[in-house]
């Protein structure tokens, strides 16, 4: 396949004016091409998003990744194409990915092998500087892929396990008696089982995700955007553990039959708020200890 046609005009010459007829026609030709091979499996992932509450949060990722794309469009503007052949070692790379992880039946890997697939289309026909440009909103679209069932269990039972020690703790705080065996929580009216939708992981995948975009909207420094990444797991682990004691508070001194259904569902959302709002307190509290330490006044 020929590249696409450069033209440029000039090093400051708009990408805009860069491309010739021919080369426009390459492209739309090209995305029929990638749209054919990942046609499936795209449309198996946004099944997976729609279906699964763990990852409903992928719908937000590509809008978001395009949204910091158009966002550049000025600086990617200014930007003089300079493609390199290492970029189609990469596309290679990736459709090996796709190919393993289609006969291997590993979604995993069939859905990163896109994400790689288009940073080998960027170096291929545009160059480094375009994908040193774009890498950020590049690197945060593996968010939208699931993790590995394995990997992911991997991760949710010591969150329910630890979710449901926190929990046992404040439970006998409140004088309720409690008998923990592993994540099931055994209370005088009925036993307790801490699941994988109260460990956390499902409250910390669509965490992540917003306090990667809340700290770049609003925390300037790098430092403290990856602190605000690295808060959402003690987060998660905390506002689970309080909804794991509000249904166990309900059970003891209520109706067991009123922890299920409808409060286990609103307490979920309601949870979530409070992680943002855990979130948002954490940020604040950062910015009054960098105050206090450069001697402002808050």
């Amino acid at each position: 396949m020929n590249r696409l046609e450069e033209n440029v005009a000039g090093p400051g010459a708009p990408f805009g004016t860069s491309l010739s007829r021919s080369g426009w026609w390459q492209g739309a030709i090209l995305a029929a091409l990638v749209g054919f091979l990942y046609y499936h499996i795209a449309g198996r992932l946004v099944y997976d998003w729609w279906n699964d509450p763990n990852f409903s949060h992928g719908f937000l990722i590509p809008l978001f990744s395009a949204f910091l794309v158009w966002q550049q469009r000025k600086q990617l503007a200014r930007l003089r194409p300079n493609p390199s052949w290492f970029g189609l070692a990469v596309i290679a790379g990736s459709l090996m990915i796709l190919i393993v992880g289609v006969l291997g039946a590993e979604l995993f890997l069939s859905r990163s092998s896109l994400v790689f697939l288009l940073a080998g289309l960027v170096v291929y026909f545009l160059g480094w500087s375009y994908f040193r440009a774009t890498i950020f909103p590049w690197a945060f679209l593996f968010l939208m892929i699931p993790i590995p069932t394995i990997i992911f269990n991997q991760i949710a039972f010591p969150l329910q396990l630890l979710a449901s020690r926190l929990a046992s703790a404040l439970l006998e705080l409140t004088g309720v008696p409690v008998l923990r065996e592993g994540n099931v929580i055994q209370l005088p009216a009925m036993p307790l089982e801490v699941a994988e939708a109260c460990s956390g992981i499902r409250s910390l995948m669509s965490l992540l995700a917003l306090a990667v975009i809340y700290g770049y909207f609003l925390e300037p420094k790098i430092y403290r955007r990856v602190l605000l990444v690295l808060a959402t797991v003690p987060i998660a682990v905390v506002a689970n553990s309080l909804r794991v004691v509000g249904t166990g508070l309900m059970v003891h001194w209520w109706n067991p039959e009123k922890a299920s259904g409808f409060f286990h569902t609103f307490s979920g959302w309601m949870i979530f708020v409070l992680s943002l709002l855990l979130l948002f307190s954490i940020h604040g509290a950062m910015g009054l200890v960098e105050r206090y330490r450069t001697g402002r006044k808050p």
